[in-house]
């Protein structure tokens, strides 16, 4: 796996899969809140398997694979 995501990209990420999860412990505590598990994982990774699908890269001065 080749890092597809920027540095921006990847702090937004983060902060949003933070604010998601915890959903499931504070406010409506619904389950829904687990989905801020996939943007968590891919802003720690840096790889986002819908911009390879797509073609798609946020890394600045680099090509998509």
């Amino acid at each position: 796996m080749t890092v597809n995501e920027g540095t921006i990209d990847r702090i937004v990420r983060v902060v949003i899969g933070i604010a998601l999860l915890s959903l499931v412990f504070v406010g409506p505590q619904t389950m829904w809140g687990l989905v801020g598990i996939v943007p968590l994982l891919t802003g720690i990774v840096g790889f986002c398997p819908a911009y390879k699908l797509f073609g798609l890269s946020t890394c600045a001065g680099e090509k998509p694979a």
